[in-house]
């Protein structure tokens, strides 16, 4: 049983702008290490960037919580598969909400081009 839904449009020069004007200030505040690190192996790693920051904000609305008190964006980290699939991984107040929640699993897609950068999340029972 679907249990939540969230979904996230950003544009990628937005992201890339609180960048620039904020650096590693900005990447640390929503990014955990792992990711910064995948991010930036990329030449332009705008769009990966904007795909993580989106995921965090789909999360968050499925959950139906929004980022804030309850969910923070260091309580969720978008890993990946050999295969390349994006997967969740909550830490401390994220996994507590999974299990408060009474959900089994927490599905993640992304998807980004030069211009946008787009995530979808649903939270199951």
């Amino acid at each position: 049983m679907i249990l939540g839904v969230g979904i996230d449009l950003i544009e990628v020069d937005r992201v890339e702008r609180v960048r620039e004007k904020f650096g590693d200030k900005f990447l640390n505040r929503i990014l955990l290490p792992e990711e910064i690190r995948y991010c930036l192996q990329f030449l332009k790693p705008g769009p990966h960037i904007a795909a993580r920051f989106a995921a965090k904000e789909a999360i968050s609305k499925a959950f139906g919580t929004g980022i804030g008190r309850q969910l923070s964006w260091h309580d969720m980290e978008v890993q990946r598969r050999e295969s390349g699939e994006p997967y969740v991984q909550l830490h401390g107040p994220g996994q507590a909400l999974l299990q408060n929640r009474k959900a089994r699993a927490l599905l993640i897609s992304l998807s980004h081009t030069a211009t946008y950068a787009t995530a979808i999340a649903v939270l199951e029972s």
